[in-house]
């Protein structure tokens, strides 16, 4: 039977044949030969629909070791800290108020068309007297999900993340420890099958540079590589996302807030039983074959973060 996956565009396919090592006439081998391993690791209950599977093929562009290392650390992460990473609801305690704000969204049209999807936070919509830093996280860790598995601009071309600092304080800023900065920064790197092609940060505010130099010496060069750090230069910005692909609120084309929260609060209601559904995948530690992973030297604030060696 063959794979049961999404036809991408013309223009998707191009990408993913040339900057993806993407065969479709391999596309079928590929996916067995993942699902093959998965069947063989005791401690592993992932998900295993082709179209979640291809994600994480094409997130590390058709390398199946890579493929493997990230599907064990996407839910070796999400069984370990579920208040992270493991979401269950997007109906349960403040997660559709924090939605409304639009403190996260996910940009209608791609860049340039046929580029990057374009998210944007705005941390300053969420107040720290009403909402935790890990609340506000877990909406877009939902959203995530979402485009893991219905996303193929985010899929093939990556992320663009612009975060918007206008109306934060220090108060917002300080929420963010180190160790929960690791926690993300692992995460993001080492699990998510989705690229991060640049993060954007506009607006920014007094307490902005300590936290942005705490997490920075946690990614690796590559990702250090695409930070752009603008203050309130919007200019400096609109140089790599022209400003018809930002939302109407920005002076831009690419939908308006209220729209684009009113999307995703459908697409929430959809997803309702696919996060309910979470709570039955994840890892068992006591079944991983070879040796255990020590979390604590990993996650430890001392010391710097060693690669978790699951291959």
């Amino acid at each position: 039977m063959p794979p049961q996956i999404r036809p991408l565009t013309p223009e998707l396919q191009k990408v993913a044949k040339e900057q993806l090592m993407e065969d479709p006439a391999r596309l079928e081998a590929d996916l067995l030969a993942f699902r093959t391993w998965i069947e063989q690791q005791p401690h592993l209950n992932p998900r295993m629909d082709d179209q979640f599977l291809v994600a994480f093929l094409r997130g590390c562009k058709f390398s199946l070791e890579r493929a493997k290392s990230k599907l064990d650390k996407f839910y070796t992460l999400k069984t370990k800290y579920p208040e992270y990473f493991r979401i269950t609801s997007t109906t349960e305690g403040k997660f559709r108020e924090i939605h409304r704000t639009g403190a996260i969204i996910y940009l209608p049209t791609p860049l340039n068309e046929n580029g990057p999807r374009i998210a944007i936070s705005r941390m300053g919509l969420c107040p720290v007297d009403k909402y935790t830093l890990l609340e506000c996280m877990q909406v877009a860790q939902a959203m995530q999900e979402i485009a893991i598995l219905e996303d193929d601009y985010a899929n093939v071309n990556g992320l663009v993340f612009i975060m918007d600092l206008k109306g934060a304080t220090a108060a917002h800023m300080f929420q963010m420890t180190p160790s929960m900065a690791k926690k993300f920064t692992v995460f993001s790197e080492e699990a998510l099958p989705l690229r991060l092609k640049a993060q954007h940060f506009i607006n920014t505010i007094a307490g902005f540079e300590p936290i942005f130099n705490m997490f920075k010496p946690m990614m690796s060069k590559k990702m250090q590589s695409r930070l752009f750090v603008h203050g309130n230069k919007m200019d400096l910005l609109t140089e790599q996302i022209p400003l018809k692909y930002l939302p109407v609120e920005y002076g831009g084309e690419n939908g308006t807030v209220p729209e684009i929260v009113a999307a995703m609060e459908k697409k929430f209601d959809e997803y309702s039983e696919f996060f309910r559904d979470n709570a039955n995948y994840g890892t068992d530690e006591s079944l991983r074959p070879g040796k255990p992973i020590d979390f604590e030297g990993l996650f430890g604030i001392e010391g710097s973060f060693r690669k978790l060696n699951v291959d």
